[in-house]
């Protein structure tokens, strides 16, 4: 008769999960907290910051959707997100593939490789005056200029996701594929790309995250253009005499919403595509 065993519990691991929840947890019931009070029941007392609304009310929402132009700096977002990320997984998974297959036998492709994943190591604070000069110059001082900043900023680290991924992808595929008169373009399109979902969704998240959620970029590239992002709408909030938290946390929720809608869609697929896209 066999004697069914309890797993021991692990603590440590344990302790740190519930800590890791709530520095999650907390700072977003703060946001909810603060996004529905009243500049009235805003205090300096620990008590009055964490307790609850006295009403739950959807005014400053409300405010927030105005002061920043709420649907108009949302298309913008969408549209230079959206375009981004279609952008760079068809061309970066392009490039993952051609480096990816050749690398391996070809000092040309693995130097190219590390080339283009060194670009990791540049901060954008290097780059920046360059790339307005650059950018102005050429015309591309725009949403245009912006989108194609992204798409070279995120290539490093997606050339390296896919370029790892296709390792996982054997080679007998493509072999078949050309016995049967498939064409290296046509193996690629109807077999490797549909096989790299995950990894596509994988980018799409990580590429779209970055992309929505960035002020720098837009902020020196698109300053005198007249168009603003979601998070340049949301610099209203702050002024040299002091920050209006409870509009600023309400655009903040808004501002979440759609990203964190298209990360529930594709983290089926993330976990995967992290896992198999790793560098062995």
């Amino acid at each position: 008769m066999k004697t069914k065993v309890n797993p021991k519990v692990n603590w440590p691991v344990t302790i740190l999960l519930i800590l890791g929840l709530i520095t999650v947890i907390f700072p977003l019931y703060m946001t909810i907290v603060i996004a529905f009070k009243q500049p009235s029941e805003m205090t300096n007392s620990i008590s009055g910051i964490l307790s609850l609304p006295k009403s739950w009310s959807l005014s400053n929402f409300a405010e927030a959707m105005r002061v920043t132009d709420f649907w108009h700096s949302l298309f913008n977002s969408i549209l230079i997100t959206v375009l981004t990320v279609v952008i760079s997984i068809v061309i970066h998974s392009l490039i993952g593939y051609a480096i990816g297959r050749n690398k391996g036998h070809s000092k040309f492709y693995n130097f190219v490789y590390l080339y283009i994943v060194s670009g990791m190591f540049v901060p954008f604070a290097i780059l920046m005056m360059p790339l307005v000069k650059q950018t102005a110059r050429l015309g591309l001082a725009n949403w245009v200029g912006v989108i194609i900043l992204y798409v070279v900023f995120y290539m490093p680290m997606n050339v390296l996701l896919y370029s790892g991924y296709l390792v996982n992808i054997p080679m007998a595929l493509e072999e078949a594929a050309y016995v049967d008169g498939a064409t290296t373009w046509q193996t690629y399109w109807k077999i490797i790309f549909p096989i790299m979902k995950p990894m596509h969704a994988t980018v799409a998240v990580l590429t779209a995250l970055g992309t929505w959620n960035d002020v720098m970029t837009p902020l020196v590239i698109m300053s005198g253009s007249g168009m603003t992002t979601l998070p340049l709408a949301q610099m209203t909030f702050q002024t040299q005499f002091g920050t209006n938290f409870n509009l600023a946390f309400a655009s903040y929720l808004l501002a979440l919403l759609p990203i964190l809608i298209f990360y529930l869609i594709c983290q089926k697929q993330i976990l995967n595509g992290v896992v198999n896209g790793a560098v062995k």
